[in-house]
């Protein structure tokens, strides 16, 4: 068996390989214990149903014409293939991952001359919409990840604990990875890319707490305009460049408060800050309390 709840070929489609592959990885959660898990706190609002690797599939191929009752994640880590959703295609080659929403018509399959190695899971439950739509603002189901090895690990940690035994304390453990998987893979989809312009342009920033930067000077280090510069920084980070270095210098200014005796205005000029009692205001707005409040407050 390659993997659960596969509808028939349509007629014209080629048949499905369904002896497996050498070395796969496959975990199906009995539908009984599937809807009592949904039923219980800690696991109603995520269940993961299925989950697996198949490594170099040649001759995978799956077809749904009405979808699956549950979301499903592909993680292609060698290889190639393409996935169907809706009837809009997508490629997904290694580092990539893909999101096909419940009940979306969906097909997809292994290159034929460079098939895929994937992870897989299939996922039910209150909150698994939001975990994998557009809540952060992701507009395409697929999604490049920065970090291939901690992803592909989380899987794997998720397929052992579900080899292991069904039962409700590993069904909550599987849970919570899962979680984690798709709460890493929902903010790769906005960080941006290693050596990218806006990833540049945050670095900048980062090293620089006590500047005082202009979206303008910025968008030339980094070789782009300020009004695209602008549009990135607030799709990854909800706000502008501005609103960025303003964090980055809220959280040095935490540090400081926190860690050292520096008077405040001593911590206004570390963070750029000509004015304390300007620094203060914002400290306060943001913070709901003044610098000296919060440095006497217990924290702990």
């Amino acid at each position: 068996m390659a993997e659960a709840m596969d509808e028939s070929p349509e007629p014209s489609a080629p048949s499905y390989r369904i002896e497996g592959f050498a070395n796969q990885r496959l975990c199906v959660v009995p539908r009984p214990q599937v809807d009592a898990a949904l039923a219980r706190p800690g696991t109603r609002r995520l269940t993961v149903t299925d989950a697996g690797y198949f490594p170099a599939a040649m001759g995978h191929r799956r077809i749904r014409s009405k979808g699956a009752a549950e979301t499903i994640l592909l993680l292609c880590v060698t290889g190639r293939g393409s996935v169907t959703i809706a009837g809009e295609t997508y490629s997904l080659t290694r580092s990539m991952c893909i999101t096909i929403p419940a009940n979306a018509p969906h097909a997809y399959e292994a290159s034929l001359d460079d098939p895929w190695s994937i992870w897989w899971l299939h996922v039910r439950g209150s909150d698994v919409a939001d975990l994998t739509g557009a809540v952060l603002g992701q507009q395409s189901p697929v999604t490049s990840l920065r970090s291939l090895d901690r992803v592909a690990a989380l899987f794997d940690e998720l397929v052992t604990a579900l080899e292991r035994r069904l039962s409700p304390a590993q069904l909550l453990t599987a849970s919570g990875i899962a979680w984690h998987l798709l709460t890493r893979i929902a903010a790769d989809s906005v960080l941006p890319a290693e050596g990218s312009p806006l990833e540049r342009a945050m670095r900048y920033l980062e090293a620089r707490p006590d500047g005082n930067i202009q979206v303008g000077e910025l968008a030339a280090i980094v070789g782009m305009s300020p009004s695209h510069l602008s549009a990135l920084f607030r799709q990854a980070t909800g706000g502008g460049p501005a609103a960025f270095h303003s964090s980055l210098k809220m959280a040095r200014a935490r540090s400081l408060l926190d860690t050292t005796s520096l008077s405040i205005s001593e911590v206004a000029t570390a963070i750029g800050y000509a004015d304390p009692l300007y620094f203060s205001r914002h400290f306060r707005r943001l913070h709901g309390v003044n610098p000296s409040t919060y440095r006497a407050q217990h924290k702990g």
